[in-house]
């Protein structure tokens, strides 16, 4: 490996594009392009927005005057694939095609590895790779039981943050990840807590639907017969409920905004409402660590809050004032995918990384 290289990191999600160089570990360009609702009007579907991100990404990197030719690994954010297992994958025709025509929905992550590939094969000795997308699949058989065989949970969550922050704590305390007993909480739009057990996570909620506690955008677990009779009421169409339920569910439908951090202000200026909300997802919150501790049968090294929620030392305190017998709670805020995205690049380029195969 040449004892400099870049690393090209991309990260489409549904309200911006987020992109980054790195040289070795030290980021030289990261930007966060803003997207609004009026710019994909014309898109019937998120794939078809394909051309469009790629040429943003472009222009901003060639006004950035980087020079795409020194760029070996372009790391694009993983989408929703069919379940595999955690590590570092090659972009190949067949998951181009799920990307395209995914097995279990759209969703802007799609894009990363679309875009990636395709940056990739038009420069000189660059490759694409994902990592840790967000349905890696690592889940006891035991866990995907529902209650009726017409229905099996689904491992989709943070996975590329989960994992990371896992690493890192290890790390500081000179452990091994495979050898620990972790919960990891991520608190962003979605929430998701992951039982982590010797290196995998064996269970946790379904983020994408919004199983668990309610969060910033998503409604969490609802009653199910409320929902029912809901569904067939008329008054609602199926995509009207969907968005109830994930985009327009949680602190939206309660307080007309996602931003946790207004809500947070209005409840120290005296605002009930948000503050009750606030605390409510909280306890939902802690309730989740606590069904994920019997998961790990009492046996937990550490419960680890991440996410960009967990800038919030308040909300966090009232999840750990409910969950600090159980377990040693470490508070890492925020989400650094962009930077964990080049880190398995860089990875890759030293040969630490298992490249695996989509299959």
């Amino acid at each position: 490996m040449d004892n400099v290289v870049r690393i090209l990191a991309i990260n489409p999600g549904s309200t911006s594009t987020k992109i980054a160089v790195y040289e070795n570990e030290i980021p030289i360009f990261l930007k966060n392009i803003k997207h609004t609702n009026e710019e994909f009007v014309a898109f019937e579907k998120i794939t078809d927005q394909f051309q469009y991100r790629k040429k943003l990404i472009l222009d901003q990197l060639k006004e950035a005057d980087i020079d795409l030719n020194s760029i070996k690994i372009v790391m694009g954010r993983g989408g929703l694939l069919k379940p595999i297992e955690s590590g570092v994958y090659a972009v190949n025709d067949r998951m181009i095609y799920d990307l395209r025509n995914s097995p279990v929905g759209e969703h802007a992550s799609n894009l990363g590895g679309l875009i990636a590939h395709d940056i990739a094969k038009s420069l000189k000795e660059a490759k694409a790779y994902i990592a840790n997308p967000v349905v890696v699949d690592e889940m006891d058989d035991i866990a995907r039981y529902t209650g009726h065989p017409r229905f099996t949970r689904k491992s989709i969550f943070h996975a590329l943050n989960q994992k990371a922050v896992a690493r890192e704590h290890a790390k500081s305390i000179m452990r091994e990840y495979e050898d620990l007993n972790l919960i990891v909480v991520h608190l962003g739009g979605g929430i998701t807590v992951g039982a982590h057990r010797r290196g995998k996570v064996v269970d946790v909620n379904q983020g994408l639907d919004g199983e668990g506690p309610f969060s910033p955008e998503r409604s969490g677990t609802l009653p199910t017969g409320d929902l029912v009779r809901l569904c067939f009421s008329g008054e609602f169409t199926e995509k009207e409920i969907i968005e109830m339920i994930k985009g327009k569910g949680g602190l939206v439908a309660y307080l007309a905004s996602n931003s946790a951090y207004d809500a947070e202000m209005k409840a120290f200026d005296g605002d009930e409402k948000s503050n009750s909300v606030l605390q409510a997802m909280a306890y939902q919150v802690a309730k989740e660590i606590g069904a994920m501790s019997t998961v790990l049968k009492g046996d937990i090294d550490g419960i680890l809050i991440t996410g960009g929620v967990a800038n919030s030392k308040w909300f966090v305190n009232l999840i750990i004032e409910r969950i600090h017998k159980i377990a040693p709670t470490h508070v890492y805020p925020g989400e650094d995918e962009m930077r964990v995205l080049a880190f398995n690049g860089l990875r890759v380029l030293k040969g630490e990384a298992e490249i695996k195969e989509y299959k």
